[in-house]
């Protein structure tokens, strides 16, 4: 079903503007907080083409398959790193109530179902001189996006995929910013970390990030990942990504 704006009307209860499409709905986003957006005011796209990841990788949702959502959020500067955090547990809950199984968080944010990835998620911020003015979580879910046959078939999997029945995508965006709300009201306790940590699925096991092939020991209360080589040499990776390694390549 198509998204519409009367449909979201019924289904979100805070400010939001609806686009069928859009090039990015995170510059939007942060066009409105410019504006003087109120915090947790929403910007849904139902068709994205020009959408960024990580590392200024393309991310595309297609017409009527994907969620491409953007949160405007309000944290104070010393919880803003958390925000990702926020994020992959709120998609980590989404994909949970739609009835997918074996769900886990790829450092730092990548949600994945089957070992396969249903989502992605990019914050920025915005600033003005040395004030954060306010930050854009930008969500974007895999919902019946058909892989097979692509490239992408042994990397990615779609929600409906991975639960085994079709959903119903404004219900799905209800839940989500429900539970970005969730967790957003628990940003200032261990609770997120806490739990955030628990559901990454690469901790104590053999990696390569960032050119650097090691075991992930651990990640620190701000996110950075701890990797410690054949050596016993430990390095912490802010940002990147992580490819679990198997075999021989594992700790060489």
């Amino acid at each position: 079903m198509t998204l519409s704006e009367s449909i979201l009307q019924d289904k979100l209860d805070q400010p939001f503007r609806y686009f069928k499409r859009v090039a990015s709905s995170n510059d939007l986003a942060k066009s409105w907080l410019e504006e003087g957006a109120p915090h947790g005011a929403v910007v849904v796209a139902d068709e994205q083409v020009r959408g960024r990841g990580r590392k200024g990788r393309a991310w595309r949702s297609p017409a009527g398959a994907a969620l491409a959502v953007s949160i405007i959020l309000r944290p104070p500067a010393a919880q803003a790193a958390r925000i990702n955090m926020v994020g992959a547990l709120s998609v980590f809950d989404l994909a949970a109530q739609a009835g997918c199984e074996a769900i886990g968080i790829k450092w730092p944010n990548d949600i994945q179902a089957q070992g396969k990835k249903i989502s992605g998620i990019l914050v920025e911020n915005v600033w003005m001189r040395d004030d954060l003015r306010g930050v854009v979580l930008g969500i974007g879910v895999n919902v019946r996006i058909d892989f097979s046959g692509t490239d992408l078939s042994e990397t990615a999997i779609s929600l409906e995929a991975a639960a085994g029945h079709s959903l119903n995508r404004a219900e799905l965006l209800r839940a989500l910013l429900e539970r970005v709300d969730f967790w957003y009201q628990r940003i200032d306790t261990e609770d997120v970390f806490d739990t955030w940590k628990s559901r990454l699925n690469m901790l104590g096991k053999p990696v390569l990030a960032e050119g650097l092939a090691g075991r992930a020991l651990d990640v620190t209360a701000a996110g950075i990942l701890l990797v410690e080589n054949c050596h016993g040499v430990v390095r912490e990776v802010s940002a990147g990504d992580v490819m679990a390694l198997t075999g021989q390549r594992s700790m060489k």
